[in-house]
């Protein structure tokens, strides 16, 4: 297995307390238990030092800072900071297509009009682009700092994690993925009954960037995961 926290590291590992209701989220520890307990990396940490994983986290965040990059956290570690359980491997981030031209630590694997995912050494890194307006939107409109351990960051707020995760629906659905498609309604789920959001405008705002056979069909998904929350609600209640 890789060299695990050989030494104390500087950031320490503290988990995650609850803070002004939202959870105080670890980003190097979720990053590293995620890569961990995936058996799919069981060949790559034999000769990985987990300890360089760990510091190229805080690496990325300075780079973002002293260049001046105006991004957003998205993912799976904005989604810790609101309903905890989700494990991820990679760091989400709304970005301009050419903060790109500025990270050239980056190195990067696949890329789209809308989508890149790169490697800052063995941290995992995907940029979504501000070309597509909905991402713009979340960007300028559904986000605001919220506090981590290791430091305050610009996250997506839980409207904007809802309209990024509605927006993927149907892609993940023509595309196959299936496993992706049950991981984003559960969040969806978690985080509708966590803090009973008003679907109404996020579906309103969702219809500017979806056909309107697509968003018959959120509205469906959308309608299907309040109903069965009630149902769930309702189960195994004694009678008054």
């Amino acid at each position: 297995m890789g060299k695990l926290f050989s030494g104390m590291h500087p950031w320490g590992f503290h988990g995650k307390i609850a803070a002004m209701g939202d959870n105080l989220v670890h980003i190097g520890e979720v990053i590293v238990h995620g890569f961990v307990f995936d058996p799919k990396n069981s060949e790559r940490l034999r000769n990985m030092d987990l300890n360089k994983l760990l510091e190229a986290i805080p690496r990325l965040f300075d780079v973002l800072d002293e260049r001046g990059i105006e991004y957003v956290l998205v993912g799976g570690i904005a989604m810790l900071v609101y309903v905890e359980g989700r494990n991820t491997q990679d760091i989400d981030l709304i970005v301009p297509r050419d903060a790109l031209d500025k990270l050239p630590e980056i190195k990067i694997d696949e890329i789209n009009v809308e989508f890149s995912k790169g490697w800052l050494e063995d941290l995992q890194v995907d940029f979504l682009f501000t070309q597509n307006q909905l991402f713009e939107k979340v960007r300028n409109s559904y986000s605001e700092i919220k506090r981590f351990v290791e430091r305050d960051i610009p996250c997506a707020t839980v409207e904007g994690l809802l309209l990024l995760k509605l927006f993927a629906l149907p892609s993940l659905y023509r595309q196959g993925h299936f496993d992706r498609v049950r991981t984003y309604q559960k969040d969806i789920a978690d985080l509708l009954e966590r803090y009973q959001t008003d679907t109404v405008p996020l579906l309103e705002e969702i219809a500017l960037h979806v056909l309107p056979s697509e968003l018959d069909e959120l509205q469906k998904i959308v309608a299907q995961i309040q109903q069965e929350m009630i149902a769930s609600r309702q189960r195994f209640r004694q009678e008054e």
